[in-house]
């Protein structure tokens, strides 16, 4: 039976669980998503697997993309430290803090940097939601040259046709999809 990745040359990438998390969301609520990722933060903790922590940030919004839209984007009501990690995700020390300032977790930050110099060929996926940030950064790191594994239940979308649209058609192109329980046995699958 092939292994479903080595440890020691995988990465967790969680996209956008931060304090503006909405209410909104399918198939799964925020809630559990947040749930299923710490569970796979602290089973890559414990390995000494890296951890990459994703969120978006500005001081002013000046250098977030501000295309022009058929549909207005909806308004941003943003709480204070509407950008730090959900408490949830009990963040570590030896996390890596990635701020980003798009869709996508690669372009403009120094992910790639810090995958590669670590020998780091394999990313976990997962976040909210599944067809913009985590849909992005997952065509990004395949444009890279990344293997990727998807931990559909620690994601959701906007809504149900999104993530399944992603699921569906997207994924199964540029990766493999799994369950969190399914990512957290193969840690056991992989001791001698």
């Amino acid at each position: 039976m092939e292994k479903l990745f080595d440890p020691q040359k995988t990465a967790l990438v969680v996209i956008d669980l931060q304090k503006w998390l909405g209410n909104q969301y399918a198939p799964y609520s925020a809630e559990q998503v947040v749930s299923n990722a710490a569970v796979l933060a602290d089973a890559f903790r414990d390995q000494g697997s890296m951890v990459a922590l994703v969120r978006v940030s500005s001081k002013d919004m000046k250098d977030i993309p501000k295309p022009k839209l058929d549909t207005p984007a909806p308004a941003l009501n943003l709480p204070e430290g509407w950008d730090e990690i959900v408490p949830e995700m009990r963040v570590a020390d030896t996390d890596h803090i990635i701020t980003k300032k798009q869709w996508g977790a690669f372009y403009g930050t120094e992910l790639d940097l810090q995958l590669r110099r670590r020998g780091i060929d394999t990313l976990v996926l997962c976040g909210i939601a599944t067809g913009l940030g985590v849909d992005t950064t997952a065509r990004e790191a395949f444009m890279h040259g990344y293997q990727q594994i998807f931990a559909i239940d620690a994601m959701t979308g906007f809504s149900q046709v999104e993530h399944d649209y992603v699921k569906d058609h997207i994924f199964p192109r540029i990766g493999r999809t799994r369950t969190t329980q399914e990512i957290i046995s193969a840690f056991t699958e992989e001791r001698p």
